[in-house]
C-alpha cells in the first residue's frame, strides 16, 4: 500500500513551545524523538519508503526532510496554505496516479502525530484494513475503542457487521457525531456503539476518486489537471495555482459523512491525538502524588 502521512499544522496547540517554524507534530513531545518520526517508525516495517509520502507546509518543510532523511525527496510535498484534509488527500492522489497509472493502488491516510503505544496492533489493524479496502470498494475509517467520555473527539457510530475475517469486522458506518458534552459523550460510552473518529483512513485510490467526483467534483476536477505535471517543473506552480482556487474543506465532512460506501475498522488499541498539553499531563508518568505537571513543564520551557 501506500500511505500519506498528513503532517502539516501551524504550531498553535503547543505554545509555547511550538512555532509555524515547528509545529506539534515536528516535536519531541512523548520520548526522545518528534511524533512526525514516532509515525514513521510505526509504518516503516510494513511499507517500502518510497510508497510514503508525506504532505506538509512551507513552513516546515526542510524540518520533516532533516527528520525523516530515508523518505525520497520527491514524496515531501509542501502546500503553498493550508486548505485542510480533503485537498491534502486530492493532491496525494494525483501523485499516486501520475507516478503508477494504477486506480488501485491501495492507499492509507494517517495523521503525523499521534501517540500508538501498541505498535504491533496498529500495524496489523492497517494491514487487514489495506487487505480488505483492496478488494472492496469502500472507504474505510478506523474508530478507535473509547475507553472514557472523551469530549474533545469526535464519534463513529457502527451498525450491522458487513463482513467478520478472522477476529476483526468491518462495520456499515451509522452515522457520524460531532465533539460531544460530557453526558453525550457518557451516553456515546454506555451504549458500546460508538467508537472515537481517530481520523485514519484507508481505500483504494479509485474509490476514493470516485467519491470526490461525487461530492467534490470541482476539487477533483482540479486536482485532475495536477497528475500531468507531477515530478516536472511546473509541478509547484500548478499546486499553488490549484490550491488558490480551493475552499477549505475536511475529508470528514466533504466525503466521509455523504458517502454511502463508508466502513469502520474498530482498532482496539490505546491512541491519543495529543492535542493539547492538558492531553500530555494524562499519558505523562505520575510520581507518588499523582503530579506529572513537572514533566510538561520541562518541555514547554526546553
Amino acid at each position: 500500500m501506500y500511505i500519506l502521512l498528513m503532517a502539516g499544522g501551524v504550531g498553535s496547540r503547543f505554545w509555547p513551545r511550538s512555532r509555524t517554524s515547528m509545529p506539534k507534530q515536528t516535536l519531541n513531545i512523548i520520548g526522545e524523538k518528534s511524533m512526525l518520526q514516532m509515525t514513521y517508525d510505526r509504518i516503516k516495517p510494513i511499507v517500502d519508503d518510497d510508497k510514503i509520502i508525506v504532505i506538509t507546509n512551507k513552513e516546515i518543510a526542510d524540518v520533516v526532510h532533516q527528520q525523516l532523511p530515508n523518505i525520497p525527496g520527491q514524496n515531501i510535498i509542501a502546500e503553498p496554505f493550508g486548505r485542510n484534509t480533503a485537498p491534502c488527500i486530492g493532491l496525494a492522489c494525483s501523485v499516486i496516479m501520475s507516478r503508477t497509472g494504477n486506480a488501485r493502488e491501495t492507499m492509507a491516510v494517517l495523521p503525523a502525530d499521534h501517540l500508538i503505544p501498541e505498535v504491533k496492533k496498529f500495524r496489523d489493524t492497517l494491514q487487514f484494513a489495506s487487505d480488505y479496502a483492496s478488494n472492496h470498494d469502500t472507504l474505510i475509517t478506523m474508530g478507535v475503542t473509547p475507553t472514557y467520555p472523551e469530549t474533545g473527539y469526535g464519534y463513529i457510530q457502527k451498525a450491522d457487521v458487513i463482513e467478520e475475517i478472522n477476529d476483526k469486522a468491518v462495520f456499515k458506518v451509522k452515522t457520524f457525531a460531532e465533539k460531544p458534552n460530557l453526558e453525550t459523550a457518557k451516553l456515546f460510552l454506555n451504549s458500546g456503539d460508538f467508537l472515537w473518529n481517530s481520523g485514519m483512513f484507508v481505500w483504494t485510490v479509485e474509490s476514493i476518486i470516485k467519491q470526490f467526483r461525487l461530492h467534490l467534483p470541482e476539487m477533483a476536477e482540479f486536482f485532475e489537471q495536477i497528475t500531468d505535471s507531477v515530478d516536472s517543473e511546473e509541478m509547484d506552480e500548478k499546486i499553488y495555482d490549484v490550491y488558490s482556487r480551493l475552499k477549505s474543506t475536511s475529508i470528514d465532512y466533504g466525503v466521509m459523512e455523504v458517502a454511502d460506501n463508508v466502513s469502520v475498522i474498530e482498532a482496539n488499541y490505546e491512541w491519543n491525538d495529543v492535542g493539547s498539553w492538558e492531553a500530555v499531563f494524562k499519558i505523562s508518568e505520575k510520581d507518588e502524588n499523582g503530579n506529572g505537571l513537572t514533566a510538561a513543564l520541562n518541555m514547554a520551557l526546553d
